[in-house]
Formats: C-alpha cells, structure tokens, sequence
C-alpha cells in the first residue's frame, strides 16, 4: 500500500478534524436528547404554539416567495437591461446581511417611526411584532435562495423551445405556463426547497422584528432560545425535529440536482 504524501496526509488531518467537529453538535444533540421523550415532548402545548406559528407564518411567506419570486427570477433571467446586475446583487444581499441588521431594516421600514409606519398606521396596519412581521422577515431573507435558484433554472431552457411553441401559435403565457415552467421546475423545486429551510430556521430578523411572543409570533427557532432556561428538554427536542427536518430538506434539494443532471 503506498504511503500518503506528506500534503495528502496534511488534508486528510484537516479534513478529518473540520468534520468531526462539524459533527459533533449534531451528534451531541441527538446524544443528549431524551430521544424517548421527544414525542411527547413535542407534543407538549408551548411547543403546538410553536408549531402552528410556524406552520402558518411560513405557509404564507412561501406562497409570497413563490408568487412574486417567479416572475421576478424569470425577468432576470430572460431579459438583459441596463442594471440588471444591481438588481441581481439586491436581490442577494440580505443572503450576506446579518440577521440583526435586517431586523433593524425592517424595523426602519415599517415601524412606527420608520418610512412606511406612520402612512400604515394611519390606515389601522401595524405589522411589528404581530404574524405578519414573521411572514415579512420570513420573505425578506428566505425569497433570495429562491430566486438565485430560479435565475439559471429559467436560463437552462433553450429560447428556441418557446420560439417553437410560439410559432405554433401559443401565446406568451401558454408558453410560460406550458412550456418554460415544466422545464425549469427541477431548479425552481430546489430553490424552494432551500427557501422554505431559510425560512424555518429564521432567528435574528424575526426576533428584532416581531419579538417572540407565545402563540403570536414565537417559531419553532424563537422557541429553542426561549426554553433554554426553562426546560431544556424541551430545547433538545425541538433542536432534534429541527435537524431532522433540515437533514431531510438538504437531502431533497441534492436529489432534486441529481435528477437535474440525469435529464
């Protein structure tokens, strides 16, 4: 058997101390867990609240993402204008913005003293700290996954496909709708996929934004920091349901690649 190179082995040593320590809290938490318990755990009142503010709050911003990301991507992805590239980089920023900072950002646009505050206010819609906060900070850092998956998913199919179906006398959006979006679909599911796991996992915005109050606004993410000093137990069996739901998230988006690749 031939010995490794000195750098091979270098890389094998700083591959194997970065994994290992990469999986160590997973592995810790799930050691931890009263993995017996979990069920009933979760099955607890404080953490049904948690899940039905995160069933509903997500359900919408989803549909938000989806319905204003589709077109959005599909404009970017088919059209080339002067600043398109700004637009791009605007659409990615809030990947890179940290948390706190876009909480404060949404706070300054729509709070009470914010730009958009008062004008809604006047108009009886106050949106911190209440659901539809959640639902805002939700799509403001969850809608770019989507669309910077969506952008090469709507460049990958050929022009010429919906130049043919137009030729036979489809109009634009039966060929959008019958032609462009099957095609692209892979990409646009993967992208969702990763959007929906942002939007799960969603801490720092939501908690500047819309606080985390019981059965209002606090997600199941809110409450893993909330029952940290109350019951911990609690805390490990959320964090157990929230490793197996991105394990599981993380590997549809891969199978999704991987059928992408095989068409």
């Amino acid at each position: 058997m031939r010995a490794l190179r000195p750098a091979d082995a270098l890389a094998a040593a700083a591959a194997g101390l970065l994994l290992a320590f990469l999986a160590l809290p997973v592995v810790a938490l799930v050691a931890e867990a009263p993995l017996a318990d979990v069920p009933s755990l979760l099955g607890e009142p404080v953490v049904r609240d948690m899940l039905e503010v995160t069933a509903r709050t997500n359900l919408v911003a989803n549909a938000v993402i989806l319905l204003l990301g589709t077109p959005t991507a599909y404009l970017l992805a088919r059209r080339r204008f002067p600043g398109r590239q700004a637009l791009v980089t605007l659409v990615e920023l809030p990947v890179v913005l940290p948390p706190a900072v876009a909480g404060i950002g949404l706070l300054a646009a729509f709070g009470a003293g914010g730009l958009l505050g008062p004008g809604l206010a006047d108009r009886g819609v106050v949106l911190p700290f209440t659901e539809w906060a959640v639902v805002l900070a939700v799509v403001f850092v969850a809608a770019p996954f989507y669309v910077r998956q969506a952008i090469p998913a709507f460049e990958g199919v050929a022009a010429e496909q919906g130049d043919a179906a137009r030729d036979l006398g489809a109009g634009r959006w039966a060929t959008f709708r019958h032609v462009t979006l099957p095609l692209a679909a892979g990409g646009l599911a993967a992208g969702w996929v990763l959007a929906f796991a942002r939007g799960v996992g969603e801490f720092g915005a939501t908690i500047m934004f819309a606080g985390s109050v019981r059965g209002e606004t606090q997600t199941l993410t809110l409450g893993v920091y909330d029952q940290l000093g109350e019951r911990f137990d609690v805390a490990l069996a959320i964090g157990v349901l929230l490793v197996l739901l991105s394990g599981t998230v993380l590997a549809t988006a891969k199978l999704l690649a991987l059928r992408r690749r095989d068409r």
